[in-house]
């Protein structure tokens, strides 16, 4: 038996992950992976038992995983957007949990109506589509991906989430940049969202971003809006007039997005809205104004 208690070996990685600065919560994900280990929720953790030596070997070997910058979700197997678990792992974006605003901020556009189309686009994992048909049970949604491994992590995240009763999601292998995609929803969507790669090709950004995670699903061409000004365009046509785009572009395009969309001509009502955590920059919302 290993010497010390459950709760001194999550306190000894707390501590690990401080040193890197690699992880912004040191504290709550050093008990996510000690459940992740024990196979319990973090409520249930024992923590004044005193773990085997298997176990703590692999609770030790997760934290200097995490401390390196692997993604949490990498290392469980899962992550959670707006209450609905999905699977993740190498090669597709982990999605934040400051995107659960901008799932709010859609389920808020579509409250009124019965049955609302919907449209993720670049998403991923599907999580944004799987949180907006988990929550709005009357809701059509459709979701696009352009990256196969992206689309295989949303295909069995789909189906997961069918067989626990939710709406199944239609999801399309598709590139956003390309004006015949879902061109026959055009004019008759009631919401889009997106959360587009929008880090500058050349931006400094933790190893959890620009190593560990698929590049293209983090990096927006030299400016960051190379895919952004393409979810524009393909808002602009999807959507029916009065209809609403929820766009994702972090705190570098606080200014550069709503710019984008007032200049754009298609949108009116364009708002600025921060992120509930660190008050900084999160989406844009915009209704597609009337031809």
């Amino acid at each position: 038996m290993v010497a010390g208690t459950l709760k001194a070996h999550i306190e000894d990685a707390v501590e690990v992950m401080q040193r890197t600065g690699a992880v912004m919560v040191p504290r709550g994900e050093a008990e996510v992976l000690a459940a992740h280990v024990f196979g319990v929720p973090v409520a249930e953790l024992a923590l004044d038992g005193e773990p085997d030596e298997e176990s703590l070997a692999r609770y030790r070997a997760l934290v200097h995983r995490r401390s390196e910058g692997v993604p949490l979700g990498y290392l469980t197997g899962s992550a959670s957007l707006s209450g609905v678990e999905v699977e993740v792992g190498p090669g597709v974006f982990v999605p934040l949990i400051v995107s659960e605003a901008v799932v709010a901020a859609g389920l808020g556009a579509i409250a009124e109506l019965p049955a609302p189309l919907v449209v993720d686009l670049c998403a991923g994992s599907g999580a944004f589509a799987l949180a907006v048909a988990h929550h709005a049970p009357g809701a059509t949604v459709h979701a696009v991906e352009h990256d196969p491994d992206a689309l295989a992590y949303a295909r069995r995240n789909r189906a997961r989430r069918a067989a626990l009763g939710d709406r199944p999601v239609e999801l399309h292998q598709g590139d956003v940049t390309l004006p015949a995609t879902l061109a026959e929803l055009n004019g008759t969507v009631d919401l889009v969202l997106s959360s587009p790669p929008y880090q500058p090709q050349e931006a400094a950004v933790p190893d959890e971003f620009g190593v560990h995670q698929p590049r293209e699903a983090v990096f927006g061409g030299p400016d960051g809006l190379h895919v952004t000004r393409h979810v524009v365009e393909a808002a602009a046509r999807l959507l029916r007039p009065g209809g609403t785009l929820v766009l994702e572009h972090g705190h570098q395009h606080g200014e550069t997005v709503p710019a984008l969309l007032r200049a754009d001509g298609r949108f009116t009502d364009v708002s600025e809205h921060p992120d509930a955590y660190m008050s900084y920059p999160l989406y844009a919302l915009a209704r597609r104004a009337a031809p």
